[in-house]
């Protein structure tokens, strides 16, 4: 087995809010990438995955835990060191409107990682920017425009070439389609899909839409208020639910045949996602779980072994019912706390 692209262990990130009070944004997440593989992170917005991304390329600074990118733990580096580790690890973020600088044409864009980074001439970055821009679908005139002139799924695209323009280890996508329409959308997840199976780069790639991630990644970590709740292979996590939180999750993906989702069961979750900076006792997802047991407001779940791979991180596993680390889906038709679409 080669060893992980990423790996990060009990990360977590804390902020100072003034008057003495801390946010929890991360509490403690745990999880690797091998090379040329993509783990999807998903979950509501506020669970934590944006900051968990940020944190492991060390654009925001982790409070404790370890991030090792190809074997080089990031959390010791000093500026200088982490400088020049940045060529290893890009990130393409969310909007693609506000993350190009208006004030540069494409061609110095993509051009500016090679400068940084690299010793090569000027005819040789330039060489090298229209080769990208050919590859990511775009054509070679374009250097010379800036980004007010390009679509949306265009400046995404951009920012991908920008991204690869250094051939990283790994890239972390932030909600790279999020705010591009249904077609845009498929055409930047399958640029993605062909630049990893050509370049053999790890991609984190972060997003709330479940149906996008189960597409791109063969692995997911489910995500509520800081914590994994559960990871493991996608068809595993997507079929056979073992946390409430990702049941829930999955059954508010529309679905394509309306017959078939008339006849299945949803989870219906109550109340909002609680303030980080009060986050509930014992397992932070009781407020909202419709199985909550008595221990679960005095302790932590730790993490289960679930049958098919991967982890959840549910009391359900360990007392009261006693899932054992089956799916959660059975249980569901049991217990009376579904509603039906």
């Amino acid at each position: 087995m080669s060893e992980p692209c990423l790996k990060v262990d009990d990360l977590r990130v804390t902020f100072d809010v003034g008057h003495g009070r801390k946010l929890q944004a991360v509490a403690g997440v745990s999880f690797d990438i091998k090379p040329g593989q993509t783990l999807g992170l998903v979950g509501e917005s506020g669970s934590g995955k944006s900051t968990t991304g940020l944190a492991a390329l060390r654009l925001i600074p982790p409070t404790s835990g370890s991030v090792r990118l190809a074997g080089t733990e990031l959390t010791r580096l000093r500026r200088r060191e982490l400088r020049g580790m940045r060529r290893r690890m890009q990130m393409v973020f969310q909007d693609p409107y506000s993350s190009l600088n208006p004030s540069m044409t494409i061609g110095q864009l993509l051009e500016e990682p090679l400068v940084v980074h690299t010793k090569l001439s000027k005819d040789e970055r330039r060489t090298a920017v229209e080769r990208m821009l050919d590859s990511v679908g775009l054509s070679a005139q374009f250097a010379a425009r800036y980004p007010h002139e390009f679509s949306g799924g265009q400046r995404q695209r951009i920012a991908i070439a920008r991204a690869m323009m250094v051939r990283p280890d790994l890239i972390v996508l932030d909600e790279p389609v999020s705010a591009l329409d249904v077609s845009t959308q498929s055409q930047i997840l399958n640029l993605l899909t062909r630049i990893q199976a050509e370049s053999g780069t790890a991609f984190l790639f972060i997003a709330h839409d479940l149906a996008v991630v189960r597409l791109m990644s063969p692995t997911v970590a489910v995500m509520y208020l800081g914590e994994i709740v559960e990871q493991g292979p996608s068809e595993r996590v997507y079929d056979e639910p073992a946390h409430p939180y990702s049941a829930a999750l999955i059954s508010a993906v529309p679905f394509p045949d309306p017959d078939r989702r008339r006849s299945d069961d949803r989870l219906i979750l109550g109340g909002d996602l609680p303030s980080p900076l009060n986050p509930p006792s014992g397992c932070r997802f009781r407020t909202r779980c419709p199985f909550a047991m008595d221990i679960c407001a005095t302790e932590a779940p730790p993490p289960v072994p679930i049958e098919g791979g991967g982890i959840a991180s549910c009391h359900l596993h360990a007392h009261g019912p006693k899932l054992g680390g089956r799916s959660l889906r059975p249980f569901l038709a049991d217990h009376g706390a579904i509603g039906h679409s």
